[in-house]
């Protein structure tokens, strides 16, 4: 970024930077209020972490949006936006389109076809606003001075009033993910909260080897870290831990700390007491096979070191296994990284940012929405729904 006078007239009244989730919508929405929108893109088509989301049928969004299913450092930040346009406001709009959708578990919505139609949709809603769409356009030289901003980008200069940061973070490299918004944020004097993977399997040391013989299965758990717990499944892989309620933790887990798995959650207190009780001649294995898949539960048997019979074994022996299989305790020594990240924590500091607009506080027209900024949610559509909501807010304004 450069400063100083600027010559030439505004080509646009908004460049729109990333034609991802938000950078789509938020120009849809401003083309839509008359707003004449450029909106830029590296990739040679738009939305391509959408076609690849939720299996190829996008989880497009989730019924149980709130703002404290979002991770930031201001954990307010998202309330606004994220009340101003809500999941049913984007169904209507699916609704609008024609799009046949069915609700999974936990709130998530999906197409029943493809994530192509959301990507046809919102390029229709951006042809509806006669939103010039750039693709296969690297981004060159991004300037501002006399209260408009200069963007060259596939061979053109574009100059407006408004500019809005939507490239995403660095998760999913390979689909072309960059860490270019915390680049420009940084020098046009915007703070950037520290980025890290997150949504992201997490990788166990050597100490727990004997696991990696359970790749690919996979068991109902619940997965905590600190003070964060998910009900869903866990999965072994051959590098550590993967599976819905481990990518939920992920995003909380910091390194040294433990991650930890009850493997039964629905046996009360007591259990095992009570099952040497009724069937003393009964054996752990056998017992454990009851509720997990056979491989875990003859793992976790070895690791417990309960053999023979339940009789034989003296009642604190048994609470202390009941105790381990409740809250069994990983530390993981990293994650995958960004290749394997559904989405990236962290990013451009709400602090810096309107939550009412995304506007930047110090800088006049600029703006930030998306996965760009520190609003990071849960795994099932939340993500989406922070694109479509903060992707509103700043098309309402730019």
């Amino acid at each position: 970024m450069t400063s100083g006078t600027m010559t030439g007239s505004a080509t646009h009244d908004a460049i729109v930077l990333g034609a991802g989730a938000a950078g789509l919508f938020c120009a849809s929405v401003a083309g839509q209020r008359g707003r004449r929108v450029a909106l830029i893109d590296h990739a040679d088509e738009p939305g391509r972490k959408i076609l690849i989301s939720g299996g190829g049928r996008c989880n497009f969004t989730n019924l149980g949006t709130s703002a404290d299913r979002y991770l930031s450092t201001n954990p307010h930040f998202a309330k606004s936006a994220l009340s101003r346009y809500t999941p049913l406001d984007f169904l209507a709009l699916v609704e609008r389109h024609g799009i046949a959708w069915h609700e999974k578990t936990l709130g998530q919505l999906f197409c029943d076809g493809s994530a192509r139609q959301i990507v046809a949709m919102l390029r229709d809603e951006c042809a509806r606003g006669a939103v010039e769409l750039m693709c296969h356009a690297p981004i060159g030289a991004v300037d501002h001075a006399d209260g408009h901003f200069r963007v060259a980008a596939g061979g053109r200069e574009l100059i407006a009033p408004a500019l809005v940061i939507a490239t995403g973070g660095p998760a999913i490299p390979k689909m072309g993910a960059t860490g270019f918004a915390y680049d420009l944020a940084r020098r046009f004097g915007l703070k950037v909260v520290q980025p890290r993977p997150a949504l992201v399997p997490l990788t166990l040391g050597a100490g727990d080897a004997l696991f990696r013989e359970l790749s690919g299965v996979a068991a109902p758990v619940v997965a905590r870290c600190g003070k964060a717990a998910f009900r869903e499944a866990a999965l072994f892989t051959h590098k550590g831990l993967s599976g819905p309620a481990i990518l939920q933790v992920s995003s909380y887990w910091q390194h040294g700390q433990d991650v930890c798995i009850d493997f039964l959650p629905d046996r009360p207190q007591g259990w095992l007491k009570a099952a040497k009780a009724a069937a003393p001649r009964a054996g752990m294995r056998r017992l454990l096979r009851d509720g997990l898949p056979e491989r875990l539960a003859d793992v976790l048997c070895d690791r417990l070191d309960i053999a023979g019979e339940l009789g034989t074994a003296t009642d604190r022996r048994l609470a202390e296994a009941e105790a381990r299989l409740a809250d069994w305790r990983f530390t993981p020594d990293g994650s995958e990284g960004y290749a394997k990240a559904e989405v990236t924590a962290g990013g451009i500091a709400t602090a810096d940012l309107s939550s009412k607009t995304m506007a930047a506080r110090r800088v006049p027209g600029l703006y930030a929405i998306g996965e760009a900024v520190d609003v990071t949610g849960w795994l099932g559509g939340y993500n989406f729904q922070w694109a479509w909501a903060s992707g509103w807010a700043a098309g309402q304004e730019i």
